[in-house]
């Protein structure tokens, strides 16, 4: 890829209004999204975080109304629900050491001062401010799916536009740990979608944008 490549497709992406009902993302490609999910990073690499992905067009149609019956949820190929987990607690932290050691090796006893770190760094939390802290670290996943999906030439419409509390029931997800947070539904756009042509709407980069040299 070249730099340019990079800046026609963000220039390309758009909040999608209306998909191609019948066009279905390739499995080939959807799984290359998936992974660029798994890679987002996270503070600390916690990843507490769980992606939903809804092809079921039944589930689809019982989330529309908890969705403003934005009709991208019934129409898009793929819906992405990225939930957060909250509260991190110990046995999150320890399962954490143990995947880093399995995948890197060495010493247990070396990674001890950042689990306690991170130990420090939650405990000063409640609950409440643990799932915020989640949240935040969501938004870093949206972000990452939709440069990714764009790279991909894949539409997408970030949408926090919906019921949470609806969501996790229609997902099984009460009583999990696990939180909606925001939906991507993904796809193809449509011809019809005047939206597709409309000009981007952004400050200058010298607006945004300050140098301390």
């Amino acid at each position: 890829m070249q730099p340019n490549d990079l800046i026609n497709s963000l220039n390309w992406r758009y909040a999608t209004k209306e998909f191609q009902a019948d066009k279905k993302i390739p499995q080939d490609i959807w799984q290359v999204i998936e992974e660029s999910l798994v890679l987002t990073p996270s503070s600390f690499g916690l990843q507490p975080w769980k992606f939903v992905i809804v092809t079921d067009q039944a589930l689809k149609e019982q989330l529309l109304p908890h969705s403003w019956n934005q009709k991208q949820v019934v129409d898009c190929s793929h819906l992405v629900v990225l939930t957060a987990k909250s509260p991190i607690g110990d046995v999150d932290l320890d399962a954490f050491i143990d995947r880093t050691h399995s995948l890197r090796g060495g010493d247990k006893e070396s990674l001890k001062f950042y689990r306690d770190m991170m130990g420090g760094f939650v405990s000063k939390m409640d609950d409440q401010q643990l799932l915020t802290w989640a949240k935040d670290q969501v938004y870093i996943a949206l972000g990452q799916l939709m440069a990714s999906a764009a790279a991909l030439k894949i539409d997408a419409c970030p949408m926090e536009g919906i019921n949470p509390a609806e969501y996790d029931k229609i997902l099984g997800l009460e009583g999990t740990g696990y939180h909606t947070t925001v939906a991507c539904p993904m796809g193809y756009r449509s011809e019809n979608d005047k939206y597709a042509s409309l000009q981007k709407v952004r400050y200058p980069i010298e607006t945004v944008i300050e140098h301390r040299a």
